[in-house]
């Protein structure tokens, strides 16, 4: 039976339609903002209005496409952004892009995942293998081998473990760099269980929670994340984690509330408003979802994982022709997005 997470238990979980890697408000009227504000009438797929300067974000990735490319859990992305072992090359509000340099960092940290390593295992071996701690490590992770848990950073001939200890022959004899991209694919490893970690303070709780998604442990996780709330108040950022736990776990109508939660904690979190606008779309409440994700695109208009979801609503609702216009923006602004393809075939139909 999958794992259910609910903010009412005497409510009924919902089931999950289709996964969207984001997802968030209201408070902007429907068809508020025309869509040729948005986009140019000429249908070059290229072509893109000018509002906002999109020349800045254009074949950069979000944090849900850097999820979808690498692939991996959206909580290790964030955990990584949080920690800064991913560094984001261009900020607007609450939405971050990644540049491929950043996407190569996260393919290592991927393996070193799927290795069998959990997130803060990972953190707490790389602070001892650079001078610089984990975020040093983590921009040279290419040359880190491992064994089991052990990880060490080649040298030339040399393989150098954690304070700067040379390794002996016969260890390094048998160690190699990890395996191809197939590594990828392997099967995330459990987390550790919360009673085996005793945090003591707000950041190793939402580590602990981001460690416990990763590995699916969602009821564990959103425990997490509600002792957070409780000890610090509530913050529009926890909020959010918790409302895309609650979608993950297919509670829609959980999420759809932790999400406007968000939202009135800070209007300006915009991958919170996005979200919200594709779980009200879920839930059938068309109108509210399109003027959420207007909304969205009138304060950030190159924020291609809005225009994603807009062509997927508009299309819903039977609006091809503004459908096709959000899609030929999508693929101006993220042409290499892990839906680049889908959006291309959605185009020819």
């Amino acid at each position: 039976m999958p794992i259910k997470v609910t903010d009412d238990p005497t409510k009924p979980n919902l089931t999950r339609a289709a996964h969207k890697d984001s997802r968030s408000v209201l408070h902007f009227k429907p068809a508020s903002i025309p869509i040729d504000r948005l986009l140019f009438d000429d249908e070059e797929p290229d072509t893109l209005s000018g509002v906002g300067d999109h020349t800045g974000v254009q074949r950069l990735y979000t944090v849900a496409m850097m999820a979808a490319v690498l692939p991996a859990p959206l909580a290790a992305v964030r955990y990584w952004l949080r920690n800064g072992l991913l560094v984001p090359v261009k900020c607007a509000g609450s939405i971050e892009w990644f540049d491929f340099e950043q996407l190569v960092v996260g393919r290592h940290l991927v393996r070193l995942l799927s290795a069998g390593l959990s997130l803060r295992e990972i953190d707490g071996k790389l602070a001892g293998l650079a001078p610089g701690g984990a975020v040093a490590a983590a921009r040279i992770a290419e040359r880190i081998v491992a064994d089991g848990c052990r990880l060490s950073i080649r040298q030339g001939d040399l393989l150098v473990g954690a304070g700067g200890q040379l390794q002996f022959h016969f260890y390094t004899a048998g160690l190699h760099a990890f395996p191809a991209e197939s590594a990828l694919e392997h099967p995330w490893v459990a987390a550790e269980r919360p009673d085996e970690c005793k945090p003591t303070d707000i950041a190793e709780l939402l580590d602990l929670a981001a460690d416990l998604e990763a590995a699916g442990e969602l009821v564990e996780a959103a425990d997490a994340l509600r002792a957070v709330l409780q000890a610090q108040g509530p913050t529009a950022h926890v909020a959010f984690m918790l409302a895309e736990l609650l979608y993950r776990s297919g509670d829609l109508t959980a999420a759809r509330e932790r999400y406007y939660a968000a939202v009135e904690l800070n209007a300006d979190h915009l991958e919170a408003r996005s979200s919200l606008g594709c779980v009200l779309a879920e839930l059938g409440q068309h109108e509210l979802a399109l003027a959420a994700l207007e909304g969205v695109l009138h304060q950030q208009p190159d924020y291609a994982d809005a225009h994603w979801h807009m062509a997927g609503v508009l299309t819903e609702v039977g609006r091809s022709t503004d459908a096709h216009r959000h899609l030929r923006a999508f693929l101006n602004l993220a042409p290499e997005s892990p839906w680049a393809t889908l959006a291309r075939e959605q185009l020819r139909r």
